[in-house]
């Protein structure tokens, strides 16, 4: 992805005496949270294909005049976390940042053209013709799908050659996926086929070439560990605190992404048995082991930032009596390093489409804030803190057992 230019304040005054465009928009106040959300949406599907950025323009009234809105940090965080709310699939690029344009101030928002077009806000595919903005019909779809078919796409949407529509759950689809990735009026209005269903969710290559995608079989696979090997997770609940100490449950969680989640919370929840403490001659408290929700985000986090390329590996969780590992292949990724993992604000995608998918499967509330919710949660329930190493190629989380546990266990 190409930097996002830097326009000087003269670049500015002209684009808004040009007014509204294909490329500008203009919102009076941060209010109108929901057409914001929509115009960045509009401008990262890039309907007109220039690959130019989309600039929206927060303190501008529809005329072009300047308001007298004061730009806070508050207002410039509250535009900043549109991009990870979850309300915009997959996560948009953009930048915010307050100007000053003839002794005014005002929010300028930059979105750069999606790599994995079509982007949709709450289900919607919005884009942009001239000044106008609306919802995408059928062929701006198809020409939304043919440019992410040129384009230079991430992993989860390269094609399988061997994998058909055949090998795609399509009662999951039509059942459980397209109810909860649009909204009711989308789907009565929808008259696509099949297929151009298919294509537009991405989870196959286009309406005429129904090869299905990496994210299509880990979305709706029947079999996807027969063509992503790794695909799925080892679980080890193992008695002692070695691996070669003996291991009382293995099990390798395979079948589509959400049912692999959902069989994972099975286990989790059956081996995080209660403990008691007495605390008085007639009252006990009771409480888990671990705080489920923390364990949770973090395998969730491996499965949707771990490599699916070129790696037979799975996820392993492996259960000790003092601790759980987490261990994912592919290591890092992007903007994301060893030294600011899991801080605020470090966020980048591995597998894009695939997080969108597992924030319509509900797996997913808000992009980037997964392990700070762990950490808030284990702190809580008197955990440390969990620990991150980055043995070369993988990322292990370790999450110990606090000692209070042990001694009540």
């Amino acid at each position: 992805m190409v930097a996002m230019p830097q326009f000087t304040d003269a670049d500015l005054s002209s684009i808004l005496e040009a007014g509204e465009s294909a490329h500008v928009e203009f919102k009076a106040s941060v209010s109108d949270a929901a057409g914001i959300r929509e115009a960045i949406c509009a401008f990262a599907n890039d309907l007109p294909g220039r690959g130019r950025p989309g600039l929206l323009f927060v303190g501008v009234q529809d005329d072009a005049t300047l308001g007298d809105a004061k730009i806070t940090d508050r207002l410039l965080r509250q535009l900043a976390d549109m991009k990870t709310d979850g309300n915009i699939v997959p996560p948009p690029a953009l930048t915010v940042e307050k100007r000053v344009l003839h002794g005014k101030e005002v929010a300028l928002v930059t979105v750069h053209p999606s790599d994995s077009p079509p982007v949709r806000c709450k289900g919607a595919i919005h884009v942009r013709s001239g000044p106008r903005r609306g919802i995408a019909t059928a062929q701006d779809e198809r020409i939304l799908n043919e440019r992410r078919r040129h384009g230079d796409r991430p992993f989860d949407l390269q094609s399988i050659p061997t994998a058909g529509v055949s090998d795609l759950d399509l009662t999951l689809f039509e059942n459980q996926y397209l109810p909860q990735a649009f909204s009711d009026e989308v789907l009565a209005a929808n008259d696509r086929s099949l297929h151009e269903r298919l294509a537009a969710t991405k989870m196959i290559v286009a309406a005429d070439q129904p090869t299905a995608t990496v994210l299509g079989l880990l979305t709706l696979g029947k079999a996807p560990q027969d063509f992503l090997p790794g695909a799925y997770v080892q679980f080890l609940r193992i008695a002692g605190r070695e691996q070669a100490d003996d291991v009382i449950d293995s099990e390798e969680i395979r079948g589509a992404m959400p049912d692999v989640l959902r069989r994972i919370d099975d286990k989790l929840t059956a081996h995080n048995r209660t403990a008691v403490e007495i605390v008085t001659g007639t009252v006990d408290r009771r409480r888990v082991l671990y705080p489920l929700e923390a364990l949770q985000q973090i395998v969730w986090n491996a499965v949707m930032h771990r490599t699916y390329e070129a790696t037979h590996a799975p996820v392993h969780l492996y259960w000790f009596d003092d601790r759980i590992e987490v261990t994912n292949p592919g290591g890092v990724f992007g903007a994301v390093t060893p030294g600011n993992f899991g801080q605020s604000g470090a966020v980048d995608y591995r597998n894009p489409n695939l997080a969108e998918v597992m924030k319509t499967f509900g797996y997913v509330q808000r992009f980037g804030v997964g392990l700070s919710i762990a950490r808030r949660l284990l702190r809580a329930a008197g955990h440390p803190d969990p620990e991150f190493e980055f043995p070369e190629n993988f990322v292990r989380a370790t999450i110990e057992r606090p000692r209070r546990s042990e001694r009540s266990a």
